[in-house]
């Protein structure tokens, strides 16, 4: 049975989602703010997070960030804000998913289950016995969550990672925006392609401190990025 914790001070709202996470077969842990969703995530292991943005004490990105430097335990974002800003700084600090309020139970039931598929599949890694994939100068560790550039870390969240290392296991593959969404967040996440963009744009930045001749993350006009070999 997977272990799933919902943390909300919206106490109708755990209801609702903790019934139909049981009748999907879940075990259901609640929380009803930041540092009590913290005390249980240490205290037990789960399999996936359905995490408010508004919670009182510590807020809902405070606490993905903890959680992001000590598990890749699949997280799920829910708030009543619909910015992009607040969209795209949630997937940024590595939640795997944003849900919008109002939303129905089932729909986040089946986003879940999306999530959960992904990792199923293995996309980014293609098998679970590989932990680490390098290219010249650059490595990038799942064990970590960090990079490695010519001898200096480079900290990533987890979806920087997932979307760098899907770049270097096919270089010089050009990966159209789409078909990076797909992979990495759902087809259909409001935020877009230019979520893609975004954590494009930040890779880069973090990476552009040192020096790599031999390889660049390149945009090919219209249609998306490659891990382009130069030597």
């Amino acid at each position: 049975m997977l272990k799933m914790l919902i943390a909300d001070d919206n106490m109708a709202i755990v209801d609702i989602l903790k019934n139909f996470a049981e009748a999907s077969n879940y075990e259901v842990t609640t929380a009803f703010d930041g540092e009590e969703a913290l005390k249980k995530f240490r205290e037990s292991k789960f399999d996936v997070i359905l995490l408010d943005v508004m919670m009182p004490k510590i807020d809902g990105f405070e606490v993905c960030k903890i959680i992001r430097s000590e598990s890749n335990v699949p997280i799920l974002m829910i708030t009543a804000r619909s910015e992009d800003y607040d969209k795209i700084m949630g997937l940024d600090i590595g939640a795997d998913d944003y849900i919008v309020k109002p939303f129905s139970a089932a729909e986040v039931m089946a986003r879940v289950r999306a999530v959960l598929r992904r990792l199923e599949r293995n996309v980014i890694k293609g098998s679970s016995s590989e932990n680490f994939i390098s290219y010249s100068n650059l490595t990038v560790n799942f064990d970590t969550c960090q990079a490695v550039l010519s001898g200096n870390i480079i900290s990533l969240t987890r979806k920087e990672l997932d979307l760098l290392w899907l770049l270097i296991r096919d270089k010089n593959r050009v990966f159209s925006r789409d078909y990076i969404l797909d992979r990495l967040w759902t087809l259909d996440y409001e935020g877009g392609t230019r979520a893609v963009d975004t954590h494009i744009k930040r890779i880069r930045a973090k990476l552009s401190k040192f020096p790599h001749p031999d390889w660049q993350i390149k945009t090919i006009y219209g249609i998306g990025y490659t891990f382009e070999v130069k030597r």
